[in-house]
C-alpha cells in the first residue's frame, strides 16, 4: 500500500499520519499479529519525522487498535473477546460458540491445601487437600487469560481428566455434577510480575480480575475460579432486562 501525506495540506500532518496508518490497520496483510513497518521506516516513507509519527500511534495504541511492545515493534490489536453475564457458559464452551479457536500454552494440576477464605467457601477444612487447575489460555497468536480452579473435594476428581475438555463438560459427563449457578465478582487492577510474565504484558499493566463461584443444583459450591484477562483483548458485557 502506497502511503503519501500531502505536505502543502492545512491538515496537520498527525492526523494525516494517523488516518494512513488506520487504512494500514484495515490492511490484510497486516492481521493475524503481523508487524507494522517500523517507526524508521513508516516515518522517511511519510516524509515526517518520528516524533510525529509518534503522536499518531499513540492515539492509536490508546484507542486500542494497535499494540506496542518494547523492543517488538507495532501491531495490529485483535478484536477483543467478548463475554455476556446472562449466558455463561465454560471458556472453551464459549469461545466455541463464538467460533473463536482457543490455545492451551499452558496447563498445570497440583493437589494443594486451601487458604482460609477457599476452605470457608467450600465449607472445608484447611488441612484438606483440593485439586488446583492453572490454564493459560488464548487465541493462536498468544495468550489473554490465566486462570486459576479450585475444586470441592466432594466431586472426585483424580487430577488425571483430560483438561482439554470443556471443564462443565467434565464434572457434568464423567462425575454427574452440574454448573447451574455462577456468582461472579469483576475488577480492574495492576498485574504483578507473575500474571505479567503469563500474559506477556509490562508489570503494572491494567488487568481485567474476575473471581467466579460456582455451584452445583443443590446450591453446594463446587468451583472457585480466579480469572486474570488482559485489558485489550477482553470485553465483559452485562446485560439487563427489566421485567
Amino acid at each position: 500500500m502506497k502511503l503519501t501525506i500531502n505536505h502543502k495540506s492545512q491538515v496537520p500532518l498527525h492526523l494525516q499520519a494517523e488516518e494512513l496508518v488506520r487504512k494500514l490497520i484495515n490492511d490484510p496483510q497486516f492481521k493475524d499479529g503481523k508487524l507494522l513497518p517500523n517507526e524508521v521506516e513508516l516515518a522517511r516513507q511519510l516524509g515526517i519525522s518520528r516524533t510525529t509519527l509518534r503522536q499518531a500511534l499513540n492515539k492509536l495504541v490508546y484507542e486500542g487498535l494497535l499494540i506496542r511492545k518494547k523492543g517488538v515493534g507495532t501491531k495490529v490489536a485483535d478484536m477483543p473477546v467478548s463475554s455476556k453475564s446472562n449466558n455463561w457458559l465454560s471458556f472453551s464452551q464459549e469461545m466455541q460458540a463464538r467460533g473463536i479457536a482457543i490455545k492451551n500454552f499452558e496447563l498445570h494440576v497440583s493437589w494443594v491445601y486451601p487458604d482460609d477464605k477457599i476452605a470457608a467457601f467450600f465449607e472445608i477444612s484447611t488441612d484438606q487437600k483440593i485439586l488446583k487447575l492453572e490454564r493459560l489460555r488464548g487465541r493462536m497468536e498468544g495468550p489473554f487469560v490465566y486462570f486459576v480452579s479450585y475444586f470441592h473435594p466432594r466431586i472426585g476428581l483424580t487430577g488425571e481428566e483430560e483438561f482439554r475438555r470443556p471443564l462443565y463438560e467434565i464434572l457434568e459427563a464423567d462425575h454427574h455434577v452440574i454448573a447451574q449457578l455462577s456468582k461472579e465478582e469483576i475488577s480492574a487492577k495492576a498485574a504483578d510480575k507473575f500474571i505479567a510474565a503469563k500474559l506477556e504484558i509490562e508489570p503494572d499493566s491494567p488487568i481485567l480480575f474476575r473471581k467466579r463461584f460456582v455451584f452445583d443444583q443443590s446450591d453446594k459450591p463446587i468451583e472457585y475460579n480466579l480469572g486474570y484477562y488482559k485489558a485489550d483483548s477482553f470485553v465483559y458485557t452485562v446485560e439487563s432486562r427489566k421485567e
